[in-house]
């Protein structure tokens, strides 16, 4: 059993240091909108166009310029894109990350206020159903108590119409 101060291995360990997600700060909060215009922009048919086409103008002007006028050789492998190419995606990669990071803990929050609202219309729903049922059980009963009051009255002013028929009768003989 883990002591009551730590945490067992089942939970995972919270971030901390300079590279863990703390409290959201306005240069962190820049920085992860700049990750994800920058992975926005990644994931466009136009950056890969235009990738495509540098990579392809690179290439043509190193292979079919004068050797005085190319700056990175067919004869060393390109070197220079190569290392342009892996830059680019080391920083791209991590970016990428972050944004994604980013978009799951809006999810996530959007997921609990889902939640929360689904849970809120669920009592809403049922407060009503038993609203709904109170007044149908109470016009019933309203509806019985009239129907009855107006038979009983219905029926005594028979009794008092046959009582006032019979009265003059009674009296004559």
């Amino acid at each position: 059993m883990a002591k009551s101060g730590r945490r067992g291995l089942d939970l995972p360990r919270g971030r901390s240091g300079m590279l863990g997600r703390g409290t959201s700060t306005g240069s962190s909060d820049t920085f992860g909108r700049f990750s994800e215009a920058f992975a926005r922009a990644m994931g466009t048919s136009g950056f890969l166009i235009g990738m495509s086409v540098f990579v392809i103008v690179w290439l043509w002007w190193n292979i079919a310029m004068p050797k005085e006028w190319q700056f990175d050789p067919a004869a060393t492998n390109f070197t220079l894109l190569t290392l342009i190419l892996s830059l680019q995606a080391s920083y791209a990669a991590p970016l990428i990350l972050l944004a994604q990071n980013r978009q799951d803990d809006r999810d996530r929050v959007q997921i609990e206020q889902d939640r929360q609202r689904a849970e809120r219309n669920l009592a809403d729903t049922e407060y009503l159903a038993r609203e709904i049922v109170a007044l149908r059980m109470s016009l019933e009963e309203r509806s019985a108590q009239g129907v009855t009051r107006e038979v009983l009255r219905a029926e005594l002013r028979a009794m008092l119409a046959e009582l006032r028929d019979e009265d003059p009768a009674e009296q004559t003989p």
